[in-house]
């Protein structure tokens, strides 16, 4: 079924407003604010329907409908680690919701990989601010993940995955949402080409190879990080950061310096080249899909790798 979900969907009644934050409370009763509504409902909703509206929801929106994200009797499982990117998801999927078409479910899911009492509250707070009814699946994967020395990141991340679609299919539902962003999509494409000596791309949905009839699906595609960034700002947020027990012990291995990653170091590649090309994000972007195969070595399809000599002579792959 067609996406029908229109960027207008995501305007706020003519005349309606709301408070900066820190603003004195008793401005919520003023004109354009109805009695009755929660601080949620107050500001970081409606400054989503206005203020970032063009930013965030009509970019989600956009994601949905250009990759056909969404389709009716959907049942999704929003994966919420805390930060703030699945956390603005969480609540975009919501906005969503109320103002789309067609039927789908939602259900969202903290998996606890092995927090500390601290950052398990911060999360639990943050999805009680933002009126998020988040669900808490409990693992030990920081623990089994701790000791490997070889690419503990890869393999945490990994493992988590597994654990997001086991327990979304026990929930019953047929897809879940990660809040990979723009920005992680054209900083993967780079990683792949520097360290990897591959070119692949971030998909927008994959289906999974090991658990039937399940998709992960990514609506923040389209999102910047930098937007992100300053709706939270705006809104007095805070979020969880990196909260794996591995990186809390390089960073004291290092006196407290911050570590530098393969990923952090192609982050700041694309800001310098930015400097010089103001075009060089929207290009690496538009990579993925101005693929000549006429001009490429070779390639892998299903996992079969194909030479340019196989067509070389028939002019084309």
């Amino acid at each position: 079924m067609e996406f029908t979900n229109s960027q207008e969907d995501f305007l706020m009644p003519q005349g309606a407003s709301f408070p900066e934050p820190g603003e004195d409370e008793s401005r919520s009763n003023r004109k354009g604010i109805a009695e009755g509504e929660t601080q949620a409902e107050r500001i970081y909703e409606k400054c989503l329907r206005k203020k970032f509206k063009k930013e965030l929801p009509s970019k989600f929106a956009k994601a949905v409908s250009d990759y056909a994200l969404l389709r009716e009797g959907d049942s999704v499982c929003v994966c919420v680690s805390g930060g703030k990117d699945s956390m603005l998801m969480a609540k975009l999927f919501q906005e969503l919701k109320r103002r789309n078409k067609f039927p789908f479910t939602l259900r969202f899911l903290c998996m606890d990989p092995g927090y500390n009492e601290k950052n398990r509250c911060l999360i639990e707070e943050n999805a009680a601010l933002l009126e998020i009814p988040l669900e808490f699946y409990e693992t030990d994967i920081f623990g089994a993940v701790f000791q490997v020395e070889k690419s503990p990141c890869y393999l945490c991340a990994r493992m988590r995955r597994g654990h997001l679609y086991h327990k979304a299919q026990e929930m019953g539902c047929n897809k879940i949402a990660l809040g990979h962003h723009y920005d992680d999509v054209i900083e993967t494409i780079l990683m792949g080409i520097l360290y990897s000596g591959q070119f692949q791309a971030m998909m927008p949905k994959l289906h999974s190879q090991n658990f039937p009839g399940m998709e992960l699906i990514r609506p923040m595609y389209l999102v910047r990080e930098d937007d992100i960034k300053k709706w939270r700002d705006y809104c007095g947020l805070r979020f969880l950061q990196c909260a794996c027990k591995f990186t809390e012990q390089l960073a004291r291995n290092d006196q407290g310096k911050t570590m530098s990653s393969s990923r952090i170091e192609t982050k700041k590649l694309i800001a310098d080249l930015k400097k010089t090309n103001p075009y060089v994000e929207g290009n690496l972007f538009k990579s993925m899909e101005n693929l000549s195969l006429n001009a490429v070595l070779g390639y892998k399809k299903n996992g079969v790798s194909h030479n340019f000599l196989e067509w070389y002579e028939k002019g084309h792959p």
